[in-house]
């Protein structure tokens, strides 16, 4: 049997590789309106902060609405930061929505309203690191660079190292094999790009890969190798009890007000004997169903001020 090693300098199979994947990704690849002909380079940009740990299905609504309400990172930038994390809504790491609208903030000050072009320019932005400037630069742009999300190294890990999954985290080692598995036509390397990621999210999946639809199942190192089981068990991230959720119940006690709320109701963790606005109380209840202890309460909502999530004003608090 071929080695792993073998196999990622074997460049006739490397073209099968792309040859396969790549034509699967024109019959296969999802309708996403962020890869639309029309699509702008600001559509690419938000999909791409939005889509950072989190799924396509919950992320198009909210891209939508993003997309008809600020169009342009101009409309962005002309509003609060607030209003930025209330249309966030449910995606999760709010932190993500203050950061696009820096952004957009930088865009319009230092590149006339124009997402910039340059990987270095791209970078300099805030809340964009080393992925989402190679994202950007090659889904808005069409320019070669080396776009490596979990997806793809699970893809590379399997087809060419003979692995279940990729190591724990990025490293040098992977960064390398995806280097070297980039095809050297440009054209070729940007839907490289975008096939291996969409067969990663669709077929070659985590828990249930669908090898029987793969179409390239015969090169696979791992198929060959007897899909052995991975070296570690993945642990999803904690959910319930955790900082996570009781910011998140903050926050939505938060994007339901329309109005400063008294901060004695965050600091209580929604138990607290005041009059609630009808419009708050689904979240309110949510909230002091919690039980969150004194201590976790106050950490989180001391969190929230110190991100620039929330805002503290004479005793009240907003986005």
């Amino acid at each position: 049997m071929t080695s792993s090693s073998d196999f990622s300098l074997d460049r006739a199979r490397v073209e099968q590789l792309h040859e396969r994947i790549n034509s699967w990704f024109e019959a296969n690849a999802r309708d996403l309106p962020w890869r639309a002909d029309d699509r702008t380079d600001w559509q690419v940009m938000v999909s791409e902060f939005m889509l950072q740990q989190t799924p396509v299905v919950r992320v198009l609504p909210v891209w939508e609405a993003w997309m008809d309400r600020w169009p342009t990172p101009a409309d962005l930038a002309a509003v609060e930061s607030g209003e930025a994390v209330r249309a966030w809504g449910r995606l999760g790491y709010p932190r993500r929505a203050l950061r696009l609208h820096a952004a957009a903030q930088a865009i319009v000050e230092k590149h006339g309203g124009e997402v910039p072009h340059s990987y270095d320019e791209l970078l300099a932005l805030p809340g964009i690191g080393t992925y989402t400037a190679a994202a950007i630069s090659v889904f808005a742009f069409g320019q070669r660079a080396t776009v490596i999300d979990t997806n793809i190294r699970r893809v590379f890990a399997r087809a060419v190292e003979g692995k279940a999954l990729p190591h724990k985290s990025l490293n040098i080692a992977e960064t390398r094999l995806a280097e070297s598995l980039m095809p050297a036509d440009l054209a070729t390397s940007v839907l490289w790009n975008a096939a291996t990621m969409e067969l990663g999210a669709l077929i070659c999946t985590a828990k249930s890969p669908k090898c029987e639809l793969c179409p390239v199942a015969d090169l696979c190192a791992w198929v060959a190798a007897g899909k052995p089981e991975a070296d570690y068990v993945p642990t999803g991230q904690a959910w319930q009890g955790t900082d996570r959720q009781l910011r998140g119940a903050m926050m939505a006690v938060l994007r339901a007000a329309v109005a400063p709320v008294p901060a004695s109701l965050l600091q209580t963790g929604g138990r607290v004997d005041i009059a609630i606005p009808q419009e708050l109380v689904p979240a309110v209840k949510k909230l002091a169903a919690l039980n969150s202890s004194p201590e976790q309460i106050e950490r989180c909502y001391a969190g929230l001020l110190n991100d620039g999530l929330t805002r503290e004003y004479e005793g009240h608090v907003s986005l």
